[in-house]
């Protein structure tokens, strides 16, 4: 995986201007924040966001994927103040979750998402690196 930062572009915080990659390609779709029977524990937007990811990682798990490995994120929002205002806390539930990894990062505010009380919902996309041939 390589970071694409092009000379003289100041350093983006909390996520790349671009990756490239190469490998299997593992593509999860928009998470939301609720547990696995499908039940939203909160309406707090950090809290969503946190269990969002935490059931994409889930998905990516099923590939053999890690955090480390996804390249893309694309966040929708329902409340742009409230997902701006939730920087400090969003950064740090980012941080437990998925780690010091910033993939390229699309956020979005829309106006609604499908399900009624879910604030946010994540898109991603992984790649594993390919396995070396074996030797025969």
């Amino acid at each position: 995986m390589e970071i694409l930062q092009p000379p003289g572009w100041p350093r983006p915080k909390g996520y790349a201007n671009g990756i490239a990659a190469s490998g299997r390609m593992v593509f999860v779709s928009g998470m939301v924040g609720w547990n696995a029977d499908g039940v939203f524990e909160s309406d707090d937007f950090v809290s969503q966001a946190r269990q969002a990811l935490l059931n994409a990682v889930q998905v990516l798990a099923e590939a053999g994927a890690r955090p480390g490995h996804i390249v893309r994120m694309t966040w929708y929002v329902v409340d742009r103040e409230e997902y701006l205002a939730a920087g400090k806390r969003l950064g740090q539930a980012y941080r437990e979750v998925i780690g010091e990894h910033y993939p390229a990062m699309t956020a979005v505010a829309v106006t609604a998402l499908i399900e009624a009380r879910a604030r946010v919902e994540i898109e991603i996309t992984a790649v594993l690196p390919e396995e070396p041939a074996g030797r025969g």
